[in-house]
């Protein structure tokens, strides 16, 4: 099941946020995240916040109907005009995300969309996201999508292997996802990704090769290759204790990090994230970088986070509690915190840091800073980045870029 939310202080239920929050929002882009928590069923590494028909049957009635469920979220989206005022930023990014947000109509997908275009306004080049579990499209529905003004979407592909695929409890059969591709370029779409993920149990380096073929075969001009991480309380995580499956060790991680810079590498695709890769600086992902660069989002759906001038919340996770609390005329935020100077210099190392163009090493106090010293000496750290005043990683560095942050916080 989805794993817990932090604690934090009461949000009010008018939703609204402390003067500060606002102050020079103006000069900060402003992105929204829609979370639609539905799958047709659940991964076995999955402890996102989603539910299948059967887990929410006898929960949460007719509001947990993923029918009427884009009307629940354009109220949220309808609060959220009203608490930032009379901000007057147009939305730069939207990303919409899950959960399969394909299993609503694309109708639906659409409305919300036109919902924050009503209340907010686009930005004239605004990036639109979908993911889209590749079973869930066909090209119809992809060409209603870019007809309503989405202009990007995000397969999730994982593996070209069957055998992988099955130990994930994917449900879309190999090649599925890179016809995926074909079908949104037909469909006029410029910006595509593909998600991966490699070390599942049972994966060799020739499967992890395959399928980097396959995904770059396909044509997309980003790519995001992810470490699996097996949480505690998924299936997975108790199929791995009952030693139905071998876990995966570091190593391996690690070598299949390797192959996947190497192998893009070659394809033409730089990374600009430790885990993410594109043929151009336009096909990079500019909402994942609103986070990454601590910009403002506000997160509808249950369960969303959202960040607003260093106030961060969260909303009630299931999605009968959701709609309740928007039906009542409240916030369905379930808690927030105000963040302290340190809290966000320290997050902005952690986060600048997995970038391609890093984090200035003005940020880092004088521990910090001896261990960045350290770090371009042992090769985890660019020596000309770190010459004009920037903390980059190396090759080696994001290999082992948790370490790294842990010792720049400092």
């Amino acid at each position: 099941m989805p794993s817990a939310l932090p604690d934090g202080d009461p949000v009010p239920e008018d939703g609204s946020l402390p003067a500060q929050a606002l102050a020079g929002a103006v000069d900060r882009p402003l992105g929204f995240y829609l979370h639609v928590p539905y799958c047709a069923t659940r991964c076995g590494y999955c402890d996102f916040n989603t539910y299948t028909a059967t887990e929410l049957r006898g929960t949460g009635g007719v509001l947990a109907s993923r029918d009427n469920y884009a009307d629940t979220l354009i109220d949220e989206v309808r609060l959220a005009r009203k608490v930032l005022g009379d901000d007057p930023r147009q939305v730069r990014t939207v990303f919409v995300g899950g959960g399969t947000p394909t299993l609503l109509a694309a109708g639906d997908l659409v409305r919300m969309l036109a919902a924050i275009r009503d209340e907010f306004g686009l930005a004239p080049d605004a990036e639109i996201t979908t993911e889209a579990n590749p079973e869930s499209v066909d090209p119809a529905y992809l060409a209603a999508l870019r007809d309503g003004g989405f202009n990007r979407v995000s397969f999730g592909m994982q593996s070209a292997k069957q055998h992988v695929l099955k130990v994930l409890d994917r449900t879309h059969t190999p090649g599925r996802p890179e016809a995926c591709v074909a079908e949104a370029r037909a469909a006029g779409f410029d910006h595509v990704n593909l998600d991966l993920i490699y070390g599942t149990p049972g994966e060799t380096d020739d499967d992890w090769r395959a399928s980097l073929d396959s995904a770059l075969g396909a044509g997309p001009d980003h790519i995001s290759a992810y470490a699996l991480i097996v949480e505690e309380g998924t299936q997975l995580a108790r199929r791995i204790r009952r030693g139905e499956v071998p876990m995966t060790d570091d190593d391996v991680h690690a070598d299949r990090y390797l192959i996947a810079d190497e192998v893009m590498s070659a394809a033409g695709f730089d990374w600009y994230e430790v885990s993410n890769w594109a043929t151009s600086n336009s096909g990079r992902c500019l909402h994942n970088e609103l986070y990454w660069r601590g910009a403002d989002w506000w997160g509808a759906g249950p369960g969303a986070h959202s960040h607003v001038g260093g106030v961060r919340w969260w909303n009630v996770k299931h999605p009968g509690a959701y709609a309740a609390a928007l039906a009542s005329g409240r916030s369905p935020g379930a808690g927030r915190e105000i963040l302290t100077e340190e809290d966000r210099r320290v997050e902005r190392i952690l986060l600048e840091l997995r970038l391609r163009e890093g984090a200035p090493l003005t940020l880092l106090h004088e521990q910090g800073l001896k261990a960045s010293r350290r770090a371009l000496t042992d090769g985890l750290l660019q020596q000309q980045p770190y010459d004009e005043g920037r903390a980059v990683l190396t090759l080696r560095g994001r290999l082992l870029a948790d370490a790294v942050v842990r010792d720049l916080v400092d």
